[in-house]
């Protein structure tokens, strides 16, 4: 292959004119790459320059070696010299000699464009005849030889990070400012682009522009521009156009931050380990990324500051492949060398990951000094590092930190005052290095019991890692949680919902066992049956509870929480275990609630009082046992059992039972009321109710007179009716509770079945009121006639008992109490 050539200069007139012009050119190039060629090619000598120099004077002048992109993708590599006076004569000639490369195409054997400085393959005439010789390479010279290139990068040390990064920003973004270079030498400009072609990737590397000298430098449109310290004034404040880089004074310290890469990259230079940057560009991951260059420049001991070191061992942790074993050694080696300054979380986070990784593929030598560092730093670091595995340090190095990390750890599983996080890391790291803090544990084990039950959140990731590694803290917490139970089971119940702490164990820890079932029931555990619930807990709990009688009372709590059992419940438990368990467990008073709040409408509520009367004579307190004797007399009421005296009874047993709970009252008085509205309640025992006027138990009895079965044998029984005027009108003169049921009984209950009767079944009520004496049936024909009388007849018997002014025959018939008429 021929490169394409042209050559440029001042030239006597020919065919083509006389002046500046294309003297020698390959046949073929099209005329838009030679009209844009010329704009690039030209030449403007320095400022100060002579302007008639001297042949020594010459040699002097910059070289404007250039590397540019044409309009149509093609690119032009090109030599310009200053060469002095033309063939008239005139001051101001120069020579410049380019080749073209078409779109893709590159130099032979891709060779880079800056190998091409100084080539002897430049002319700096025009050739005879005025047709280029053929031109198969531009073989590189000697002037960019690595030696001086690395002698170069150390005198540009301060430089070399900043351009590095603005050549990264540039590969990264097209719209990235131009850099300038600013040397006096053109030669420099050329290394600062080879040192650029080394650290770039190879693609990044063919796409750079440059030139090696610009009088004009806002005109250039390459990517680097060298320039001399007289054209480099009005550059640096357009920050948005260029990155001005002045060699010939310190950078300034409050520049931008140069990325990882670059930094990494000039070190790799500045120690003359440039061949490592041709390896870094082969490993994975962004070409740009600090990781790669970062563990290569490690690996060869070149010192990188603590970014680049977690960048390093977090690429490694990704791509442990990539590094051999004796490279791993060396580089888990550097990172294991201590620093005098304090060692940041990521990098000692990122070291852990990393020996976590390729720990087990270390040579002993080489992991012993990583795990030591490891260790330290878990003990004197606020923050979580993971401490290596104990297999990792040679007996000689667990000894010596154990004796220089004892009193740390000692106080620092002490301190839980910023958490747990911290004492549980270094309890670890004290079994590693066999310190024993085993008195330590129980108050840590009572601690963290006391913060789960108070915040369950607080068992995290830590916590859960650390227990399986420590079985002394575990037993210890779990023995926490079991006294825990005995006390509180709810609270224990609901850590265990919210925190899978492993419940494992040698240990008995009944009381724990059921706290967890109950909290990890399976689904279906129970269905709803309380009763199966219950043995389900106390199976969990894998103690007999013959044995131990008080985890009875703790399954209770877990069953039931807050709330008592339903009499059925209790009742069952009851006869299923029987009184000498209860009394042991000291859960009779659970069943005695269960009867004291049971439902009104529940019969198993007198049952149960009637079982519990028998099964704990002794244990019962005066006021439950009168409240149960309560139930138990409500219990004979309904099976007609009870002896005479129904109401003198049950208010007795309610005085004694004072307070007593409103459903067993609203039980008990429901059941003797109804009883007192049977033909057995007639009578005396009706009187007695009368009589006591408790304001509840006439209530009651006004209830269940309205009842509708009540109301229904008024209407098919009259002797029932007649019992019941006879009764409801014996009294006309009581006051207290009666007084303020009787009349809403006689208008609200009697009254609407008389007028439901017909002629013939009133005739049935007046012939049983007249068997029991002439003026009760006289009574009923007068308050139940129409009318006036009628509706007043009955109205003598006052709200208080006092007679009204009626003639006392009539006082009480057909009586509305004025609280509470039909």
């Amino acid at each position: 292959m021929s490169l394409g050539q042209l050559h440029y200069t001042s030239a006597p007139p020919g065919p083509d004119g006389s002046g500046f012009r294309f003297t020698a050119l390959t046949p073929g190039l099209p005329q838009a790459v030679l009209r844009e060629a010329e704009q690039i090619i030209g030449y403007e000598p320095p400022r100060n320059a002579p302007s008639r120099p001297s042949p020594a004077e010459l040699d002097s002048f910059p070289t404007a070696f250039s590397y540019s992109e044409l309009s149509d993708g093609s690119r032009l590599l090109a030599r310009t010299v200053y060469t002095g006076a033309d063939y008239s004569g005139r001051w101001g000639n120069f020579h410049a000699h380019a080749v073209h490369l078409a779109p893709g195409r590159y130099l032979p054997d891709r060779a880079l464009p800056v190998s091409a400085w100084e080539s002897p393959g430049w002319a700096t005439a025009t050739p005879e005849g005025g047709a280029p010789s053929p031109l198969a390479a531009l073989p590189p010279s000697a002037l960019l030889d690595p030696a001086g290139l690395v002698a170069f990068a150390v005198s540009r040390e301060p430089w070399l990070a900043a351009v590095f990064t603005d050549l990264q920003r540039q590969a990264e973004d097209e719209a990235a400012p131009q850099v300038v270079l600013v040397e006096r030498n053109s030669a420099d400009v050329a290394r600062w682009v080879a040192l650029a072609s080394a650290v770039l990737p190879r693609d990044d590397a063919h796409r750079l522009t440059f030139t090696t000298y610009s009088r004009r430098p806002h005109l250039a449109g390459q990517r680097v521009i060298g320039v001399l310290p007289d054209d480099a004034h009005g550059l640096a404040g357009s920050g948005r156009r260029y990155r001005v880089h002045d060699c010939a004074v310190p950078p300034a310290p409050d520049g931008p931050e140069p990325s990882l890469w670059a930094v990494a990259a000039a070190r790799m230079w500045s120690a003359g380990a440039f061949e490592l940057l041709h390896h870094a560009h082969q490993l994975p991951g962004d070409p740009f990324t600090a990781g790669p260059v970062a563990a290569l420049a490690l690996c060869a001991g070149i010192e990188l500051p603590t970014p680049h070191r977690t960048a390093a061992a977090r690429w490694v942790c990704d791509h442990p492949a990539e590094l051999d074993g004796e490279e791993l050694d060396r580089l888990v080696h550097t990172l294991a060398t201590p620093r005098q300054e304090a060692a940041p979380a990521a990098e000692i986070t990122a070291l852990a990951e990393l020996f976590a990784r390729v720990g087990g593929n270390l040579r002993a030598e080489a992991a012993a000094p990583l795990a030591a560092r490891l260790l330290v730093a878990a003990v004197r670091s606020a923050d979580p590092v993971r401490p290596p595995r104990r297999e990792t340090l040679t007996d000689q190095v667990a000894r010596q930190l154990a004796a220089e990390l004892g009193p740390e750890l000692r106080a620092g599983i002490e301190d839980t005052e910023n958490g747990f996080a911290r004492p549980l890391r270094l309890l670890r790291v004290a079994g590693l290095l066999d310190v024993d803090c085993s008195d330590l544990v129980p108050l840590l084990a009572h601690r963290l019991a006391s913060a789960l039950l108070a915040d369950p959140s607080v068992y995290g990731g830590e916590l859960h890692e650390a227990l399986p590694e420590l079985p002394g803290l575990h037993n210890a917490l779990l023995r926490e949680l079991e006294a825990a139970a005995q006390a509180g089971p709810a609270t224990v119940t609901v850590l265990l919902e919210r925190a899978p702490v492993p419940l494992e164990s040698g240990e008995a820890l009944p009381c724990l066992r059921m706290c967890g079932w109950a909290a990890r029931r399976p689904a279906g555990g129970g269905d709803g049956d309380r009763t199966r619930e219950l043995r389900a807990v106390l199976a969990a709990a894998g103690v007999s509870v013959l044995a131990r009688p008080p985890l009875l009372r703790i399954a209770y709590r877990l069953v039931w929480g807050s709330t008592a059992p339903t009499p059925e419940e209790a009742r069952y438990d009851l006869l299923e275990r029987g009184a000498g368990l209860h009394h042991a467990a000291q859960t009779w008073p659970f069943l005695v609630t269960a009867a004291l709040h049971g439902p009104p409408g529940d019969p198993q509520a007198d049952e149960l009082a009637h079982d519990l009367l028998k099964a704990f004579p002794e244990q019962l307190h005066d006021r439950d046992r009168a409240a149960l004797l309560l139930l138990d007399f409500s219990r004979d009421l309904r099976a007609g059992n009870a002896p005479p005296g129904w109401v003198d009874r049950v208010l007795g047993l309610r005085r004694s039972a004072e307070p007593v709970n409103p459903p067993v009252l609203e039980r008990v008085f429901g059941v003797l009321a109804r009883r007192l509205l049977t033909d057995h309640g007639m009578g005396r025992e009706l009187d007695a109710l009368i009589r006591s006027g408790d304001a509840d138990l006439c209530a009651a009895y006004e209830r269940a007179a309205r009842a509708e079965e009540v109301g229904s044998r008024l209407l098919r029984d009259p002797d029932y009716f007649a019992d019941l005027f006879v009764g409801w009108n014996a009294h006309p003169q009581a006051g207290g509770g009666w007084g303020r049921v009787r009349g809403a009984l006689l208008d609200g209950v009697l009254r609407p079945a008389a007028r439901a009767l017909s002629a013939e079944d009133l005739a049935a009520v007046e012939t049983a009121l007249s068997t029991r004496g002439a003026r009760h049936a006289e009574d009923f024909r007068a308050w139940n006639r129409p009318g006036a009388l009628g509706r007043l007849g009955l109205r003598f018997g006052g709200r208080d008992g006092r007679p009204g002014k009626a003639s006392s025959r009539r006082r009480g018939f057909g009586d509305r109490d004025r609280d509470g008429g039909a």
